[in-house]
């Protein structure tokens, strides 16, 4: 594995870290959740400069770290819907839409071509991430018992969703895109 691999996996390790403390209550447990979703989305901007900067880029790497984002994402949205906040139907069309994503590239590795992140899942990416930064942000305000207090939580909690529901279109449409690079990519060439 390559630096930037090993810096992947910090990240999938990150996951049940974040699962078990957010199944906890106390004020403790804001500061924990804050520090690790930070730490996980520093090592998703790490791992491939680094991959690159070092010319460590490979094919294993194209399907690992988009894999670890998916699956970080998807469980920070799973926790947040489990909370109330954000809603369970745009969890389920983020879910197809990772999914077939998933399909789409196995498609395409058929035709022999690695596809890793397009541009457009990169932008739908910062937006995954950013709504999951305000619904954390919700749950922390909650968690230190000031959500009473201040309009904090309901301010972060509607933005969470808003930039949610904007990362929904953005999903659907990049996938429409990795879907348009595999209609163009050559036939698979069958050897008899």
């Amino acid at each position: 594995m390559t630096l930037a691999d090993k810096i992947t996996t910090v990240r999938l390790m990150l996951v049940p870290v974040f699962c078990v403390i957010y199944f906890f209550d106390g004020t403790w447990t804001a500061p924990m959740l804050l520090a690790v979703f930070v730490i996980a989305e520093i090592t998703d901007l790490l791992d491939g400069k680094i991959a690159r900067k070092r010319g460590e880029t490979s094919d294993f790497g194209k399907l690992f770290d988009p894999f670890a984002d998916t699956l970080v994402r998807i469980t920070y949205f799973f926790l947040f819907v489990f909370d109330g906040l954000l809603p369970a139907a745009g969890l389920i069309v983020v879910l197809w839409r990772e999914f077939s994503i998933l399909f789409v590239r196995n498609l395409m590795l058929r035709k022999g071509v690695t596809m890793g992140a397009r541009w457009g899942g990169k932008v739908k990416a910062v937006a995954y991430m950013a709504a999951g930064a305000f619904s954390l942000l919700a749950s922390c305000v909650r968690r230190l018992g000031i959500a009473a207090d201040f309009p904090l939580y309901d301010v972060f909690r509607w933005t969470g969703i808003g930039i949610f529901l904007v990362s929904i279109v953005l999903a659907v449409t990049s996938f429409f895109d990795y879907v348009e690079v595999y209609r163009k990519a050559p036939p698979v060439v069958e050897v008899s």
